[in-house]
């Protein structure tokens, strides 16, 4: 700005000077004019008289060419003005742009003002180049691809400013879906909590009526005995005989007697009972179950071939404590038994009462 000034300056100095030496010329003339009034004129006289009157206009034609130099000039310098201060307006605006995008995202704020660095920078250079006439349309142009650079690099900006804001949405919506993931596995959380707690409190039950079961398991009286007869034929008596099972495999508890063939109830209780008899020869087999006194069950049956014959029952008893359980062999039954214990005799205890 101030080159062009300074240059209409030096034109409106040029412009006077044309004027005075416009002046002058036409003093020249009226001197002349009046010499030649007053004093004949020589040879020598009339050929500078002929010479100024060529050099006047002359002088004129200088003088209007340089007027109209000025005019292009003025014309030219007000295209200057308004180019730069066109550019100016851009720059302005840039500069507001570059100033909203560093407002929008403060992670270019940096970049942002090393451009406006370089923006400064390039004022700088601007008004050096203004001092410099000569080259001023290099530096203009020079300037306005700086622009340009700047309006690009500014476009890309709001590019990434707008990818950002595109990952920004993206990240919401992940937040978003992973705070509902989170409160959906929290309610989870808190169910299994509340079920585990529950299971926890079942358990402590469980355990506290297994500790009392076993605790009444070990409290109650474990019976149960298997026995078998001894081996060989039985019978046919001419009387009933009690059968004396002498092979005992299990007694637990001691209820049963191998010497007297009787089971004695040690308590009160529900019990288990199952008699086994095998018979091997022809005629009559079969066995009755007794207790105390009175007779529970009778099995029998006519065995006709000399063949293993097996005949097994089983009873469930409600006994009191003291009461006996005995096998009778009817009178003139048989029954056989081996090595391989065909005829047994077993019993436990189910339950106390």
């Amino acid at each position: 700005m101030r080159v062009v000034v300074g240059l209409l300056l030096l034109l409106l100095a040029l412009c006077g000077s044309g004027a005075q030496g416009e002046g002058g010329g036409l003093g020249q003339v009226g001197e002349i004019s009046e010499f030649q009034e007053t004093a004949p004129r020589d040879a020598a006289e009339e050929s500078a008289e002929s010479t100024t009157k060529q050099t006047t206009p002359d002088i004129w034609a200088e003088v209007r060419a340089l007027r109209d130099m000025v005019v292009e000039l003025k014309v030219f310098v007000q295209l200057l003005q308004r180019e730069n201060s066109d550019q100016e307006m851009r720059l302005t605006a840039t500069e507001s742009k570059t100033t909203d995008l560093e407002k929008e995202n403060a992670d270019l704020q940096t970049r942002l003002s090393s451009s406006e660095s370089e923006l400064l920078l390039s004022k700088s250079r601007i008004d050096q180049l203004e001092r410099e006439n000569a080259v001023q349309a290099t530096d203009l142009t020079s300037l306005g691809t700086r622009l340009t650079a700047t309006e690009s690099k500014s476009s890309d900006l709001e590019k990434e400013n707008a990818v950002q804001a595109t990952d920004l949405i993206s990240l919401g919506t992940r937040l978003t879906a992973t705070e509902s993931k989170t409160s959906d596995l929290e309610k989870e959380n808190a169910d299994l909590q509340t079920r585990l707690s529950s299971s926890e409190s079942e358990l402590l039950l469980s355990k506290s009526r297994i500790d009392q079961l076993e605790r009444e398991n070990a409290e109650r009286p474990k019976v149960a005995f298997y026995t078998a007869l001894t081996e060989g034929f039985i019978g046919p008596y001419n009387t009933d005989i009690t059968l004396t099972f002498s092979k005992v495999f299990t007694n637990i508890g001691n209820a049963y007697n191998p010497a007297t063939g009787f089971f004695t109830a040690p308590v009160k209780g529900v019990y288990y009972l199952q008699f086994t008899v095998c018979g091997n020869l022809t005629g009559l087999m079969g066995v009755q179950l007794y207790k105390n006194k009175q007779r529970m069950m009778y099995n029998g049956e006519w065995k006709e071939a000399s063949h293993l014959k097996y005949m097994t029952n089983s009873a469930v008893l409600e006994l009191m404590a003291g009461d006996e359980i005995h096998l009778v062999l009817p009178s003139s039954y048989a029954i056989y038994n081996n090595g391989d214990n065909h005829s047994t005799f077993s019993g436990s205890l189910l339950f106390t009462l």
